[in-house]
């Protein structure tokens, strides 16, 4: 499947999209790069949705299932170049790795996809029963899976493959995510006379020492459902011998499957509940938080944060088919679960499409200094996306 022509062109299409920044808001010209091998490599048409969405499809001579590939286009930023041994941007390759922000997560894959789509597509004769799509993401490193659902909406896959890295292991889950605020509120006051307000930095530390005492919820495959403090701010601020009137804290829930916005909102409630009928003083509330950035359309992308879990059985049908092709192809993967959260929170957790991930690289490349992608498993990522449409089509 893989020639050396076709290596090449992975490899060049993958430094291609290195060379172009595209942090989130900011994926157009990566689009354009997109648009370009699209227009070259057998494709049928692109979409660039009201999101900036690029959905790159291909059509089967006979009808039959979707399939869709998931790779997000925009990273996240590069604070500092000099703490780079490489150009982030660059795209070099040295002793079998290509260096950049993205390679991991997730260009790499994104190429790989968008080759091995053509590639199966070409040795066929586009004969085969049903579309393919490849979908350029975008705003994902800010919304797992709001963007998505717009791409999901239109194309309506039977199956979803999301690129994100797993060194060519199949994952079948993630445990999701909430982003929570609590805020309290006071009555400012000249620091010099703090007993004429009410400091709602001190009421905050009451709700924070009492969430400490909620004890996570447990999924025996997916983990523990942590609730981490993130983040504390307060206001006025700087202070300038006020007394803060108004304290802002944000928490970071891993969701477990079957969690809902009441039932994880709930204990924190209780908690809130239980010390405001204590002090009178104390007025605090809880909400998840919600999120607005500007796409490179002109629209904008809001949703709340709020992004469910999702797992699927090892057993199921779909994942042994996949399983034993890549295996039959030479290929050992281990069925596994993300760490992290991904677009499989709409795909799966929301709109219960069969789903799985498989993508180059580890996991914990990602968004590292001197991010990195292992040559080889760029290439062998094609070849593993090349058997999934095989099989997946036949």
């Amino acid at each position: 499947m893989l020639r050396k022509d076709r290596e090449e062109q992975l490899i060049d299409l993958c430094q291609k999209l290195i060379q172009t920044p595209s942090y989130s808001g900011l994926e157009n010209k990566v689009v354009d790069e997109i648009q370009m091998f699209c227009e070259n490599a057998g494709y049928s048409d692109v979409r660039l949705d009201k999101y900036g969405n690029c959905v790159c499809h291909i059509r089967g001579k006979r009808n039959g299932p979707v399939l869709l590939f998931d790779g997000h286009m925009d990273t996240v930023p590069v604070p500092d170049e000099s703490m780079w041994s490489h150009n982030p941007f660059g795209g070099e390759i040295v002793d079998g790795k290509m260096y950049g922000r993205g390679t991991t997560d997730m260009k790499g894959a994104l190429s790989a996809m968008l080759c091995a789509a053509s590639y199966f597509a070409k040795d066929c004769d586009y004969d085969f029963p049903g579309d393919i799509y490849v979908a350029g993401v975008v705003h994902e490193e800010c919304f797992e899976g709001v963007a998505a659902r717009e791409i999901s909406a239109y194309v309506k896959p039977d199956y979803v493959i999301i690129g994100e890295a797993s060194e060519l292991n199949i994952k079948t889950g993630q445990r999701g995510r909430g982003e929570l605020v609590i805020e309290t509120f006071g009555m400012p006051a000249h620091s010099a006379n703090p007993k004429k307000g009410v400091n709602a930095v001190y009421k905050m530390c009451h709700i924070i020492e009492a969430i400490k005492y909620i004890q996570p919820d447990y999924h025996s495959v997916l983990g523990e459902g942590i609730l981490e403090l993130t983040d504390i701010k307060s206001s006025p601020y700087p202070g300038a011998s006020v007394v803060p009137d108004y304290c802002r804290v944000t928490y970071d829930k891993r969701l477990l499957i079957g969690d809902t916005k009441e039932n994880v909102i709930a204990p924190i409630q209780h908690v809130i509940d239980k010390l405001m009928e204590e002090d009178p003083q104390l007025k605090a509330r809880v909400c998840f938080s919600t999120g607005r950035e500007t796409c490179f359309t002109g629209n904008w992308i809001c949703g709340e944060r709020f992004f469910p879990g999702w797992l699927f059985a090892a057993n199921e049908p779909f994942v042994q088919t996949i399983l034993n092709k890549l295996t039959t192809m030479g290929f050992k993967p281990e069925i596994t679960q993300y760490n992290f959260c991904t677009n499989g929170s709409h795909y799966a957790g929301e709109a219960g499409i069969k789903t799985i991930g498989l993508g180059p690289s580890r996991e914990n490349l990602a968004h590292i200094i001197d991010e990195y992608i292992e040559i080889d498993q760029l290439l062998k990522a094609a070849e593993c996306y090349y058997g999934i449409m095989e099989v997946l089509l036949k």
